[in-house]
């Protein structure tokens, strides 16, 4: 009797490798995660967040994308209505109970939840927070709520393992699995705390949000990942840009900044790329421009929301491949730079109105810090006023503020944020003369800005 050889598929037909993609500002549970299913067989992309993980998928769509209870620069709700919109074929899970809605159930879904579940085993979440998550089987009928039984995940596991390229299975080879048709695309996972950190010099205030901005900036200021601020006006953006590059191991290269609102648009492409000699009128010597003078260091787009279409294009090829073109020339130059944008508007908003390009929004919103409005920290107002009194008085006799004084400043909704604290404090300064005492009589806020 001949013996019976299990069929192969020929190279040019195999199938392509299962790819997933993990987001999560937890790196440990990135990595646990990311063992597990590599050892199922799966490519496994990793995302410190929501821009990261959606340009993962854009460039390459996986079979399934793991998300975490909490983005970093993300709202998660928006993300997940957008990415369902954008990849409804991709098998979405979240873990910890975030998602409202459950997307429809790709062909791996149990290899994903056992890979979840082993990826618990070393953590310390809770699981059996009701009695009836101490069964070892759901009732029929009933979604299975709580941790799968060990026999019923090795079979999982021994399923996941078994040969998938084409080669048949033994009938008795398939496990017997627990009520997998209800079974719940949401795991709990425990969400690391964030560790405390000391709040940074450039960034007065005690208040949490304020140190949350520094342990943000501590978290990314290493990395060379792209870093899109977010702040209303006069809320210390730029301090933040200046900070992640002081941090940075580029901090000994140039760090250059362009405010993208200040330079008329017909100057804008120049001066952000360069140009050649007679590249347009008036060029009479040719220029090297702020991208190409920030090489190994740090490039900040200041009000990034401002730039034209057309240029975000532009900007967009820059940031995919490194490479520019300066105006009027046709060589290509690689350039290393750390990109840093800010701005005030809402631009998640703004892809959805097509006035800002949304695939240029996921590569620079890599990493997310929002920068807190003065009203949201009041209780910083004293150290703010102390700090602008103090840097005044390296100029001129210092001045203190009298308690009628801070009464009046606390009583003010600060739409200029910091900025605007600083300008009153300096006007009020002015307008004591020789007094060291500044009075509410000093205190005048100026125009309304309606």
């Amino acid at each position: 009797m001949q013996p019976c050889s299990v069929p192969v598929l020929p190279p040019t037909t195999r199938v392509r490798p299962r790819t997933a993609v993990v987001a999560s500002a937890d790196r440990s549970f990135r990595q646990r995660l990311s063992e597990i299913l590599t050892g199922l067989r799966w490519q496994v992309r990793e995302a410190e967040g929501g821009a990261q993980a959606w340009a993962e998928a854009e460039a390459t769509p996986p079979e399934a994308i793991i998300v975490d209870s909490w983005l970093p620069d993300l709202d998660l709700a928006e993300f997940l209505k957008d990415f369902r919109g954008f990849f409804p074929d991709v098998d979405l899970l979240t873990v910890g109970g975030a998602t409202a809605q459950e997307s429809p159930r790709g062909p791996y879904r149990q290899e994903l939840l056992y890979a979840l579940r082993r990826s618990q085993d070393t953590d310390t979440a809770a699981w059996n927070t009701a009695p009836e998550l101490n069964k070892q089987d759901a009732a029929p009928g009933r979604m299975h709520t709580g941790p799968w039984p060990l026999p019923a995940l090795h079979a999982v596991a021994q399923a996941a393992l078994s040969p998938r390229d084409g080669a048949p299975v033994a009938p008795q080879a398939q496990p017997s699995l627990p009520v997998v048709a209800t079974m719940p695309a949401v795991l709990p996972v425990k969400v690391s705390e964030p560790a405390c950190c000391e709040r940074l010099p450039e960034l007065i205030g005690n208040a949490p949000c304020m140190i949350e901005v520094s342990r943000r900036i501590r978290l990314v200021a290493p990395r060379s990942t792209p870093v899109l601020i977010e702040g209303p006006t006069g809320s210390g953006k730029e301090l933040v840009a200046e900070a992640l590059h002081r941090l940075s191991p580029r901090s000994r290269k140039p760090f250059v900044a362009i405010n993208c609102a200040a330079i008329p648009e017909a100057l804008l492409e120049a001066e952000l790329f360069g140009h050649t000699r007679g590249a347009f009128t008036g060029a009479v010597q040719g220029r090297v421009g702020r991208i190409e003078a920030a090489d190994g260091g740090t490039l900040f787009l200041d009000e990034i929301g401002e730039m034209p279409l057309a240029l975000q294009s532009k900007l967009l090829r820059f940031v995919e491949c490194g490479e520019l073109q300066r105006v009027g020339d046709n060589e290509t130059v690689k350039v290393d730079v750390r990109i840093l944008a800010a701005t005030h508007r809402p631009l998640a908003q703004h892809t959805q109105t097509g006035s800002f390009r949304a695939d240029l929004y996921y590569r620079l919103a890599v990493f997310l810090i929002r920068t807190p409005a003065l009203a949201e920290h009041a209780q910083d107002l004293e150290l703010l006023v102390d700090h602008f009194m103090q840097r005044m008085g390296r100029e001129a006799p210092m001045k203190r503020v009298g308690q009628d004084a801070l009464a009046k400043l606390a009583a003010h909704d600060w739409p200029g944020n910091v900025r605007e604290l600083e300008h009153v404090l300096e006007r009020g300064a002015i307008l004591a003369g020789e007094e060291a005492v500044l009075t509410a009589r000093e205190i005048d806020f100026g125009f309304t800005v309606n």
